[in-house]
């Protein structure tokens, strides 16, 4: 299992590929590898936006990611996570946050990340600050719908 929140820019791809390079038990046990990769859009609620500043509180955002992970692994047959999260100054089309799920079957693997996906989205103690094109900024209140 990996956790890790980083102010540097995520190789999604390569993310994967080293885990599984690094954790060769997991060879010939997966037959599936879910994916989530979350990206930086250029737009919300109506608006062009230009740039996001995500803010986290270290500790507390990793603790959480692990928390969900463990559970993650309790309720599904899986054999293991990853979640990697960025923070800092971000643009559009810049990945924000990889999940990764392998499972010895489909069925556990999309449910599982579509958990972490959608816990992290809702309750991790992320803060996100969008830049408009009018040079204004605000908060983000409320997340997407899934």
């Amino acid at each position: 299992m990996l956790i890790h929140v980083t102010d540097q820019p995520l190789d999604p791809w390569r993310l994967i590929q080293d885990y599984q390079r690094q954790h060769p038990d997991l060879a010939g046990h997966f037959g599936a590898t879910s994916i989530f990769i979350g990206t930086m859009r250029d737009f919300n609620e109506g608006d062009t936006v230009q740039a996001m500043t995500l803010e986290h509180y270290p500790g507390m955002t990793e603790r959480y990611l692990q928390k969900i992970s463990d559970e993650a692994l309790r309720r599904w047959s899986v054999l293991d996570t990853l979640i990697v999260h960025r923070y800092g100054d971000l643009l559009p089309t810049q990945p924000i946050v990889v999940i990764a799920v392998w499972s010895a079957h489909r069925a556990e693997a999309f449910d599982a990340c579509r958990y972490l996906i959608e816990e992290l989205k809702s309750r991790a103690p992320f803060w996100k600050k969008e830049q408009m094109e009018n040079q204004q900024s605000r908060w983000v209140t409320h997340n997407t719908p899934s």
